[in-house]
């Protein structure tokens, strides 16, 4: 079995050493040094509650190429949760729960590149989730994709074959609207072109 080098950082020294007591008799991981943290596949952040010295932690580890991560807390907050997501955080873990077994699974989870999260706190997220889109991007027309409805509508002609005069008589817009259209999409998303953009669509399952 090769073990997943994990990178650890806490509050301070003691709830540090008192995690890595636990996880370096497992097989699964490799509880790395401070010196160590460039060969981490997953790192660990351990705090009571989310604030400014944790976010830091985080993103300090994204920085050194660590982009499997791990949060272990006391507490945490709706308003964290959105914040901890764009972070790019895969694992959460309450402080009550952070048995050994329970934080290999984890910690396993997040480097197969899967997301690990107790269902209450996903529910909240998912609520989070529903009211940013209600509130913030529908009034604007967008979706969590990055795409308009017109967009999402314009790629799907597209992608059947249809020309811009085509799409343009399909949608009742004028051909100029739809290559301003096709021209919002390829540059806001660095695409090479209308096949690329389709492509890209497709792969991402947007339409």
């Amino acid at each position: 079995m090769t073990r997943i080098p994990v990178y650890l950082d806490a509050g301070d020294p003691i709830c540090r050493a008192g995690l890595a007591s636990q996880l370096r008799p497992r097989p699964e991981v490799l509880v790395l040094d401070d010196g160590e943290r460039d060969r981490a596949e997953v790192g660990v952040v351990v705090t009571d509650k989310i604030a400014d010295e944790s976010m830091r932690a985080l993103r300090t580890m994204r920085c050194a190429g660590i982009n499997r991560l791990i949060v272990v807390a006391g507490q945490i907050d709706d308003g964290d949760l959105v914040a901890l997501m764009e972070v790019g955080v895969a694992g959460f873990v309450r402080r009550a729960d952070a048995t050994a077994d329970r934080l290999v699974t984890v910690i396993r989870s997040a480097a197969a590149g899967e997301g690990s999260v107790p269902p209450d706190l996903l529910g909240r997220l998912l609520a989070q989730v529903g009211q940013l889109q209600q509130q913030v991007l529908g009034p604007r027309g967008l979706t969590f994709s990055g795409l308009s409805d017109r967009e999402v509508k314009v790629l799907k002609l597209v992608a059947d074959g249809l020309d811009t005069s085509e799409i343009a008589v399909s949608l009742s817009y004028s051909e100029r609207t739809i290559k301003n259209v096709l021209h919002e999409v390829t540059s806001r998303l660095q695409l090479r072109n209308r096949s690329h953009a389709v492509a890209y669509a497709l792969r991402n399952g947007l339409i």
